[in-house]
């Protein structure tokens, strides 16, 4: 569960920056729209749960993290009886990430599936990663990394910093169960 959620964080500070278009949905929109839907986990995650107080950290690193704010989880658990509202919500997901303004980081393939990292924002400052990773057989997640002036050369350093958190599982409620399962 740990190298999941360090994966998942990582990746978002990979990705890139979310800015709303005006003519469509934007991501922090989908977000509040997706909350009070009973398919979707949804969790506002601060950088403390990481437990980062206590660890050694380079200053290369605690700069890196100082750049972090807080963590939006969401997450789609598909069901046999919810299939067809997560092929719409996949599109709606495909459709926001579609937009120029979100530059392809980096994509992602492994046994649990696909994913990509997005970023908005300048090279040398960006505010929001975006890590979305989907399988077909347990659903999808979307995580926000919103922070300030993130600098891309830091991302490996955050990577690190991830790596060695101690973060409180219980703190996510069902999203962690949701990424054990």
């Amino acid at each position: 569960m740990r190298k999941i959620v360090a994966f998942a964080i990582l990746g978002m500070l990979s990705l890139s920056l979310f800015q709303a278009c005006s003519s469509s949905q934007s991501l922090q929109e989908y977000y509040v729209d997706s909350s009070e839907n009973p398919n979707f986990l949804s969790l506002d995650v601060p950088v403390s749960i990481l437990n980062l107080d206590e660890v050694d950290l380079t200053e290369s690193q605690k700069e890196a993290l100082s750049s972090l704010r807080k963590l939006n989880l969401l997450a789609f658990k598909k069901t046999e009886n919810n299939q067809l509202e997560y092929q719409a919500e996949i599109e709606k997901v495909n459709a926001i990430l579609k937009n120029d303004e979100y530059k392809e980081l980096m994509k992602l393939k492994s046994e649990y599936g696909k994913g990509v990292v997005k970023y908005l924002g300048e090279d040398e400052s960006i505010d929001e990663v975006v890590l979305y990773g989907n399988s077909k057989e347990k659903g999808f997640a979307l995580v926000r990394v919103l922070g300030e002036d993130m600098n891309p050369a830091h991302l490996a350093q955050l990577i690190q910093v991830l790596q060695k958190a101690d973060y409180n599982s219980d703190a996510l409620g069902e999203i962690g169960e949701f990424l054990k399962s």
